[in-house]
């Protein structure tokens, strides 16, 4: 298995991090590669986009052409696993022109909807497909207002969706990647591997 993180800006470390602790941990055999610059993502089976800014994030994607190797990467039926940022860079409706949207999941999106930096929080959520509470941590998240029915949610907090899934589109308004707890990464990891959570 090879696995692509977007590494434009961001929390790209981490992710890369977290994804090479699973694969070890589960004796996986694969690597972990950043990708900043087209002509990688084709021979990636599974692609990470991380947190970080989306209105910079998107704008250099589309400045290098690799949103469009992205979006043929979706096309092609192949996973992503999109985190804060990402989840909005996934969504189809962002409500900011601001913002180069993918337009990948049928989601809408409210950008910093649980307020400022200042404001974040670590809080025990229940996630479909992981056994337990997993600890999440919102920095300056995002959420989802609204889903179409292609659309499954796997988490809510408050009044929002924070974890969906549309085939193979996982998207995370928080992030695991920040936690030593790597069972999200686990269970997309298998997901992807044996078809079934």
């Amino acid at each position: 298995m090879r696995i692509g993180v977007i590494a434009v800006q961001g929390d790209v470390s981490e992710h890369i991090g977290a994804f090479k602790k699973t694969l070890e941990e589960y004796k996986i055999k694969g690597d972990v590669i950043p990708i900043r610059r087209p002509g990688l993502i084709s021979g990636c089976d599974l692609i990470s986009i991380p947190g970080g800014e989306s209105t910079t994030i998107g704008r250099l994607l589309r400045r290098e052409g690799v949103d469009a190797e992205i979006k043929s990467h979706a096309k092609a039926g192949k996973p992503i696993f999109a985190t804060c940022a990402g989840l909005i860079l996934l969504s189809k409706n962002v409500g900011d022109d601001r913002v180069c949207s993918l337009g990948l999941m049928d989601a809408w999106v409210e950008r910093n909807a649980f307020g400022r930096q200042s404001d974040s929080f670590q809080v025990p959520l229940e996630v479909k497909g992981v056994d337990g509470p997993f600890e999440a941590v919102f920095i300056r998240a995002p959420a989802i207002t609204k889903v179409d029915d292609a659309v499954e949610v796997l988490a809510r907090y408050d009044k929002y969706i924070v974890a969906a899934r549309q085939g193979r589109l996982y998207a995370f308004a928080f992030h695991p990647e920040l936690t030593q707890d790597n069972r999200i990464h686990r269970m997309i990891l298998s997901e992807e591997l044996y078809g079934s959570i």
